[in-house]
């Protein structure tokens, strides 16, 4: 397990002075990052071991958005291996215990001279302490396409929509489908986020929108509807 303390800055909000849910996404990824860099298999050891870790899925749920300037916990604790895939929960509390927000992801290792997944060494696994899994509602991994959708303008992938593994990054995904929808400062509640395939830059993404009651689905997907990420927002 790893946490660290923060503080809502004033960036990191949206419309209404309360934290965003693309600043909640980042605030658990920075939060595995520091826990991998803490226990020395972060960045420059994955690199020299010519290993990546791939988001493959992210679940979200909002109890409550922090406000500006609050003091906050953000906590994360890896579950599980199986074969080349990595579960880990992240958490995000009030100083005085209150369960903000708490998240599952499941994450791919690939090894990149191979192009192509590989096991996690001994090391790797080792090096974790697995812990057990924080009770939530688990959704599944898979996000389902009721139906066909609305079409949307394209979007060229720009620099800085990248991150160090030269893709874009799995947070920027859902801050592009955040811009699509409808009533951008919607009350979300839950985000499911399915990562299919890496988009480059100069990559096209052809955006889709299905809307419901309380529940809005972005698909960005390849010329051939081939989709790179499918976000699925669920609002209050």
């Amino acid at each position: 397990m790893y946490t660290y303390s923060s503080r809502v800055r004033y960036s990191e909000t949206d419309i209404n002075g309360r934290l965003s849910l693309y600043s909640l996404l980042n605030y658990f990824q920075d939060c595995s990052t520091f826990h991998s860099e803490e226990i020395g298999l972060g960045y420059k050891y994955l690199l020299e071991k010519n290993l990546l870790w791939v988001m493959s899925a992210w679940q979200i749920v909002v109890n409550r958005y922090p406000d500006l300037c609050e003091n906050i916990i953000v906590g994360t604790a890896p579950y599980d291996f199986r074969s080349v895939i990595g579960y880990r929960n992240f958490w995000l509390d009030t100083e005085t215990g209150e369960r903000l927000a708490c998240a599952n992801s499941v994450w791919t290792l690939i090894d990149t001279a191979k192009g192509r997944p590989v096991k996690p060494s001994a090391e790797i696994v080792n090096g974790y302490a697995l812990a057990e899994k924080i009770p939530m509602d688990y959704a599944d991994r898979k996000i389902t396409i009721p139906i066909r959708g609305t079409a949307l303008s394209p979007i060229e992938v720009k620099a800085h929509h990248l991150d160090t593994n030269h893709h874009v990054n799995n947070g920027k995904y859902v801050s592009i489908a955040m811009d699509l929808l409808e009533k951008p400062d919607c009350d979300i509640c839950q985000l499911r986020a399915e990562y299919r395939k890496s988009a480059l830059l100069g990559d096209i993404m052809y955006p889709e929108i299905i809307n419901t009651e309380n529940t809005s689905i972005v698909i960005l997907a390849d010329k051939e509807g081939n989709p790179y990420c499918i976000s699925e927002f669920t609002t209050k």
